[in-house]
């Protein structure tokens, strides 16, 4: 085995095993999200909620991952990535099994909350631990390729589970993620090494920061939930988003005189940085909320089982899956830009697709073209903007680089989710009752995912005329065989100004 600055050059049996033991803990946020999502109906039946309480159980937890993941990211570079990917998995396992036994929305959607704080150390520590294990280049790209099947397996396995268990009884759907996670957490006891040194040389955590930007995130989700209730002018509304924006103001003060923030806002003089964050809003984002009314669609309004259900969707995991085999060599061939743009392009038509559904759904013409779409969108699109956003990045801001990337998937979906939500209560369709009275309401909230979309396909199609404008700079982006360096991003940044 060799080696260059201390990584690897290889493929080593340690090496597949530490890759597989990461990969686990994407597979199993993956298979919680997917399980969860076919479930949401007869959890809406067993609990008596409405519309907007019930996204509050996806929310629930992609708040708590989105709000604590720059904190988590910090964690991961300051005590060790392996500590904090220990705990975390030991904490998520332990709350997945009190999740699935408590009786009340308020306990459930507090249960998920705090998950979702686990997840949001689990996912920069295992994305930081292998973008440190392996150098950019071919074996940082098979790698992400390889760790982006472990996510869609995750999730296809999700969607059949969830539709056998929730015919058993939905509580299962929450309690399975518990000894998945117990599984993991034993492989990575015995699998990754411990040589690493949690980096303490004068660092510290930027807690303030760290609570201003979590309660401005948090703050914003539920203005805009709340807002179809009490009214997008009402001064609990107008009060609450400007209180959003003095959480926001007071973050940027705090960042920008600490001499240790929680987010460098230099790391964003990187256009690839950027455009990788706004293609992770829009892609997971859309698809959260689209998973959402997809599913009320087929067992509220069609009537559908929750196993046929999940199997509706299965085609996009399973594409993914496929595709996620062949994504090192086509980001070496292909560059990560032109494959972004590809993604979104797929993901656009594949909403417009699905706009032509009427009250019977019509599957082979209009719902597997578009589930099929949404899978090559997100087996291109996942792994093309993780090697964007962390192109470039010294090993000791690679958390930072990981959370930032995690944070703009979870907190995207979930604001995404809460307008969506916010649009379907506003068109009635928790009141009414003719099924094509039903669809109507739900067209609204289709169009929106359809331009949230669009604004990310033109963010990535941006970056195929910068690159053209600056060949130079973007040549360090598309990941060719020599690996990116930190001069070479700075080289990116002076010519990009």
């Amino acid at each position: 085995m060799t080696s260059t600055e201390g990584k690897t050059t290889s493929w080593t049996p340690q090496l597949w095993g530490i890759l597989v033991v990461l990969g686990g803990a994407l597979c199993l946020d993956a298979l919680d999200v997917s399980m969860v999502g076919v479930a949401l109906p007869s959890i809406r039946s067993a609990l008596g909620l409405s519309t907007a309480s019930l996204q509050w159980i996806v929310s629930g937890y992609v708040l708590g991952y989105g709000g604590l993941l720059l904190l988590g990211g910090r964690a991961a570079d300051l005590l060790g990535r392996r500590r904090m990917f220990l705990i975390a998995l030991a904490v998520f396992a332990v709350v997945s099994l009190a999740g699935g036994l408590v009786s009340s929305a308020a306990l459930l959607i507090g249960a998920r909350f705090i998950k979702g704080v686990a997840a949001a150390f689990i996912a920069p520590a295992s994305m930081s631990l292998l973008t440190t294990t392996f150098p950019e280049g071919p074996m940082r790209n098979r790698a992400f390729s390889v760790y982006t099947v472990f996510g869609a397996s995750g999730f296809s396995l999700g969607l059949v589970l969830s539709g056998l268990l929730t015919e058993v009884g939905w509580r299962w759907t929450l309690l399975v993620p518990a000894p998945a996670a117990l599984v993991v957490l034993i492989a990575a006891l015995l699998l990754i090494p411990r040589g690493e040194q949690a980096s303490r040389s004068g660092r510290r955590f930027d807690l303030p920061g760290a609570v201003a930007v979590t309660g401005a995130m948090l703050l914003l989700v539920y203005t805009v939930v709340e807002a179809q209730q009490a009214g997008w002018g009402s001064a609990q509304t107008i009060g609450s988003f400007a209180g959003v924006a003095v959480l926001l103001a007071v973050f940027g003060v705090i960042e920008s005189r600490s001499s240790d923030p929680l987010v460098p806002f230099a790391i964003f003089r990187s256009a690839a940085l950027r455009r990788a964050n706004v293609g992770a809003v829009t892609l997971f984002g859309t698809y959260v909320s689209f998973q959402f009314l997809i599913t009320q669609y087929l067992q509220t309004l069609a009537h559908w089982s929750a196993l046929s259900t999940a199997l509706a969707f299965l085609p996009a995991g399973v594409v993914v899956a496929v595709l996620s085999l062949r994504m090192g060599g086509l980001i070496g061939r292909f560059g990560p830009v032109r494959l972004a743009a590809v993604a979104f392009v797929c993901l656009v038509i594949a909403y417009v697709v699905f706009l032509r559904a009427g009250v019977a759904p019509d599957y082979p013409a209009v719902m597997l073209p578009a589930v099929i779409l949404i899978g090559l969108a997100f087996g291109l699109g996942f792994s093309s903007l993780s090697v964007a956003a962390t192109a470039g990045v010294p090993d000791s801001e690679q958390g930072l680089a990981a959370s930032l990337f995690q944070t703009s998937f979870q907190v995207g979906g979930a604001i995404v989710l809460a307008v969506v939500t916010a649009v379907v209560d506003a068109g009635g369709a928790s009141k009414v009752i003719s099924p094509s009275a039903t669809l109507t309401a739900y067209r609204p909230a289709l169009v929106l995912i359809t331009v949230v979309a669009a604004i990310g396909m033109l963010v990535a199609l941006s970056g195929l005329r910068r690159r053209a404008a600056v060949p130079v700079a973007d040549s360090v982006l598309e990941i060719d065989a020599e690996p990116a360096t930190a001069d070479a991003v700075r080289a990116e940044e002076n010519a990009a100004a």
